[in-house]
């Protein structure tokens, strides 16, 4: 079901930087959307089904407003160790990202990581530009993660950096049910 006002025009915000709060922000953007009618997409670059998080208990409760879908291995990229494996997931996730950017079913579209795996060489960042050029107008896209490639961020209409400041990793602590998963 669509919402009584669809987005007329939707624009690309990029959340990036080394402070935490990139896949937060987007994940309150999903929020206050899916409480106006809207339904959200999030595809999960480098995150796996396996890890658990609260977002992915949270949109079983929300479907069909929220779908997240994790399209990452097991464990995290090692940049200097990437697999076979984290290059067809990720091509996989890209060819999805497109299709549902272009389905006409989302009002929201994420692309959580989008920026690492780009500065991976996990995806082509001119595919993904192609995707932010050629999206239907009513839809909103979101890319999300550290080291935003340039042209991802010429590209953009919202930027957004985090910057860390303090953070109580730094103190040993782990991450946290509820809190950073």
């Amino acid at each position: 079901m669509k919402p009584d006002k669809p987005l007329k025009k939707g624009y690309v915000h990029l959340y990036t930087g080394d402070g935490k709060g990139k896949t937060t922000a987007a994940l309150g953007l999903a929020l206050r959307a899916v409480g106006n009618g809207l339904k959200v997409l999030i595809i999960q670059f480098l995150k796996s089904k396996d890890a658990g998080s609260g977002e992915l208990r949270a949109a079983e409760k929300l479907a069909p407003y929220l779908d997240i879908r994790p399209r990452g291995e097991e464990d995290f990229v090692d940049p200097e160790n990437i697999t076979a494996g984290a290059f067809t997931l990720a091509a996989e996730a890209l060819a999805e990202s497109t299709k549902e950017i272009q389905s006409g079913d989302w009002d929201i579209v994420v692309l959580d990581e989008i920026n690492v795996a780009a500065a991976f060489g996990l995806v082509n960042v001119r595919e993904v530009l192609d995707i932010v050029k050629n999206r239907p107008e009513g839809v909103e896209l979101v890319l999300t993660g550290r080291f935003a490639p340039p042209d991802f961020i010429d590209a953009a209409d919202l930027v957004t950096e985090m910057k860390a400041v303090k953070h109580y990793y730094e103190e040993g602590v782990d991450a946290r049910d509820g809190i950073e998963k």
